[in-house]
């Protein structure tokens, strides 16, 4: 009689196609993948998903808060700082999308789902309403724990002074500037997202997210979620930077840099990155 250690082992599971390589998902895989989070998304209950959001403003708040520190050197030269800051400020959508959080900016894949019909206008709409509610508040939360801890008196107080530096130039932008930076940004935020779900490590989502973060952050596009952290910074920081002579930005200011480049992000995410790929991969599967 034949033993069992003689036979053969079972053959190896399926792998993605070679072309791919590393094991990663396939674009067609990949674009079945993110529509069906996005249902997953669009039908969480109030309070996780309003807990999850808070969670990722406060995550983006990080990177952003990390931002600030890089830039505030006046030692390095503006490409590297703005490089550098990048590199750094990618700490807040690697943790999103690791850690698990909702991101008002990473959700507008959801168009895809709901291009396919899975999802109702109101589910969707229902998510980014609740999401960016929650991603602000978590944002503005942060604000008061940087604040509270005196972080903007960090490098001689000069961590204040970026702060105001920065929200003061994204309030100064015309709105047509503004708008077409938040396109730009959320083409290359959704593009991340995408690129991590085609991983199946931590390591292959830090390799997709990394790059295309550090890049928007370094070209000075304007994402929503890190600009619901620096405006409540600055104003909170104002009086550490009084001595600079760095007043912060009004109301009517931040919200002409908020809603253009919100109507931007929701563009570049729902449109030109989740409705393309819904067109290539998606339109007349089911």
């Amino acid at each position: 009689m034949t033993s069992p250690l003689a036979d053969p082992l079972p053959p190896p599971p399926p792998t993605a196609p070679a072309a791919f390589g590393f094991d990663a998902f396939s674009p067609q895989e990949v674009a079945e993948r993110i529509e069906g989070l996005g249902v997953a998304k669009a039908r969480l209950p109030l309070a996780p998903m309003l807990l999850l959001a808070m969670l990722a403003g406060a995550y983006i708040g990080f990177g952003s808060l990390f931002f600030l520190l890089v830039t505030s050197d006046p030692s390095l030269p503006f490409a590297a700082a703005r490089v550098l800051g990048g590199l750094v400020f990618s700490l807040g959508l690697l943790t999103v999308v690791v850690a698990g959080a909702e991101l008002f900016t990473g959700n507008h894949l959801l168009a895809m789902a709901w291009a396919d019909g899975r999802l109702r206008t109101g589910e969707v709409l229902r998510n980014w309403a609740v999401v960016c509610a929650g991603n602000a508040l978590g944002a503005g939360l942060l604000a008061l724990a940087v604040a509270g801890a005196d972080l903007g008196a960090m490098n001689g107080g000069r961590l204040a002074q970026q702060a105001l530096k920065v929200a003061a130039a994204k309030a100064a932008l015309p709105w047509d500037v503004a708008l077409l930076r938040g396109v730009l940004c959320n083409v290359l935020v959704c593009l991340a997202v995408w690129m991590a779900a085609a991983g199946r490590s931590v390591v292959d989502k830090a390799v997709a997210v990394v790059p295309p973060v550090t890049a928007f952050v370094a070209l000075g596009f304007e994402h929503s979620v890190a600009n619901f952290f620096f405006f409540p910074l600055a104003l909170l920081l104002e009086p550490t930077a009084a001595a600079a002579g760095l007043p912060a930005p009004g109301v009517g200011a931040i919200l002409g840099n908020l809603l253009p480049v919100i109507a931007g992000n929701l563009l570049g995410g729902s449109v030109l990155v989740a409705g393309v790929y819904w067109v290539v991969y998606r339109r007349g599967v089911r």
